[in-house]
């Protein structure tokens, strides 16, 4: 596989405005995700930013290139696949790992455990799962659950994912991780789609490629990354570095 990993963000986040550029330590969040993703070794980093004033907070960096993309995209799919477009018409990287730019604390060498579903010759996606850890987080409807059994494998397929706890039953829940390793055939398959009944009930884009008879692998991770979605997940996070 020749990967690279692209890092989809914008200023006009909803639930937390500008949360690229927030502060953490001094550092904007998008650069500590950068960095995260540089010490993974995997490679070129592509920031593709809906706005100039991200790629002026990564100018500069060795490795990193800034792709500037139209801000009205409607996910960060389609900002990773129109980022493609422009600096990789080649297609010279078969792979690309689709980062969340609100991962500050990711942990690099989960970039190369999301590529182990790709080394299958099954799967057309890669992402990461990890045990649900207590009854809140189980319960959560930010947290999203995944419907899979690993049994004596590290690889297990998704057959579905939602906010609600699944599966019914005893035994171990898996909180799932938006990291994506997509084949690049698939990600563009995914991008022409239009979004589909599950995706939008459940307001889960990953349900648009399992309805289209799309193959998703996960692989299995010992904790879920802390992520930033809200004011609270910002000043915890600032209270860890």
């Amino acid at each position: 596989m020749r990967p690279i990993i692209v890092i989809p963000t914008r200023l006009a986040s909803t639930r937390l405005p500008r949360k690229a550029l927030a502060d953490i330590g001094g550092v904007p969040m998008i650069l500590r995700v950068v960095h995260r993703a540089l010490q993974s070794g995997l490679g070129t980093v592509v920031v593709a930013a809906g706005d100039q004033e991200i790629l002026d907070a990564v100018s500069g960096i060795e490795n990193v290139r800034g792709v500037l993309t139209e801000s009205a995209l409607a996910s960060g799919s389609d900002r990773v696949h129109a980022a493609l477009e422009q600096i990789d018409p080649q297609r010279d990287h078969d792979v690309v790992i689709n980062l969340q730019g609100d991962l500050p604390l990711i942990d690099p060498t989960t970039l190369h455990n999301v590529l182990e579903p790709l080394k299958l010759s099954g799967f057309d996606i890669g992402t990461l799962a990890a045990p649900v850890m207590n009854i809140e987080e189980r319960d959560a409807a930010s947290v999203v659950k995944i419907a899979c059994s690993f049994e004596n494998s590290h690889v297990a397929r998704a057959l579905y994912f939602s906010r609600q706890v699944l599966p019914w039953g005893e035994g171990e829940h898996w909180h799932h991780v938006g990291v994506y390793a997509w084949r690049r055939e698939a990600l563009a398959r995914f991008v022409s789609l239009p979004p589909s009944a599950l995706e939008r009930r459940e307001s889960l884009e990953q349900l648009r490629a399992l309805e289209a008879g799309m193959t998703i692998g996960c692989a299995r991770i010992s904790h879920a990354p802390l992520g930033v979605d809200t004011p609270f997940d910002l000043e915890r996070i600032r209270g860890l570095v």
